[in-house]
């Protein structure tokens, strides 16, 4: 059985978000993600404003037993973000291609946010990371590191996932010209970027085949039931969608960006 489209335990933080969903078709639940409280949005960002409040309270599926090879039905992904994602009419929106963990992506994309905003005037600009590869291993949480050993699979050097949390001590208030402010190169990760207004978007494809090497390497276990534990404790706020690769697709139709960040 791999029907279990709804992580209980965030169902009674959906309260506050109940308004916004009656405008949002198909959806009775959401996830109250991260980025809400904390959020650092530019000033004017009215667009961009209104695109993260929908996609805190959109659904989240984590709560599987087991997920398939393939997916080919709705109720195992987050196609209700994902159509906000795809709906999204604010005046720019760039989507990053990240498969490679070692690649500068999340330098590239603060890069990205901080020219369309400062120097371009852009304050709705939505950066999205379409991540697949050994990149995906920074959207899983460290406790799921732990437990699969994926420092081993993001080639040894890198022993934890160091790509989550914010710098100690920044503020969106920080001058922008500091280099180990909030805006600054000092501080790349996922965090901070998502408090922004970007999106990491998942893919399935990539969590089942990491899940068919943690079982080939271990010589037991259940590809399908690791790929729902991986599933299940992927970031907070991360976007899952059937194959990365292929909602590439959907976003170039829709109007985004394509840049390729390794």
């Amino acid at each position: 059985m791999f029907e279990q489209p709804l992580d209980r335990r965030r169902a009674f933080t959906m309260l506050g978000g109940a308004a916004a969903l009656l405008t949002m078709p198909g959806a009775a639940f959401g996830q109250a993600g991260s980025t809400g409280a904390g959020n650092a949005l530019a000033s004017g960002s009215g667009a961009l404003a209104e695109l993260s409040r929908r996609l805190r309270v959109a659904p989240r599926r984590r709560s599987f037993d087991t997920v398939p090879f393939m997916i080919d039905r709705r109720d195992l992904w987050d196609h209700e973000a994902s159509d906000l994602l795809l709906s999204y009419r604010g005046d720019r929106k760039q989507m990053w291609e990240s498969s490679d963990i070692a690649a500068p992506w999340l330098n590239l994309m603060r890069e990205a946010m901080n020219g369309q905003v400062f120097a371009h005037g852009h304050p709705d600009f939505l950066p999205v990371a379409a991540v697949h590869g050994t990149a995906h291993l920074a959207l899983f949480n460290q406790a799921t590191w732990d437990r699969y050993g994926l420092a081993a699979n993001a080639g040894g050097q890198i022993v934890r996932n160091s790509f989550v949390s914010e710098r100690a001590g920044v503020s969106p208030a920080d001058d922008r010209q500091s280099v180990n402010g909030f805006y600054g190169a000092g501080n790349n990760n996922i965090a901070t970027l998502q408090r922004r207004g970007a999106v990491m978007v998942a893919c399935h494809d990539s969590i089942h085949a990491i899940a068919r090497g943690i079982v080939s390497k271990s010589g037991n276990g259940n590809p399908d039931a690791v790929a729902a534990d991986l599933t299940n404790n992927l970031i907070d706020d991360v976007v899952l969608v059937p194959s990365v690769v292929a909602y590439l697709v959907e976003l170039q139709e829709a109007g985004y960006t394509y840049a390729k960040a390794s």
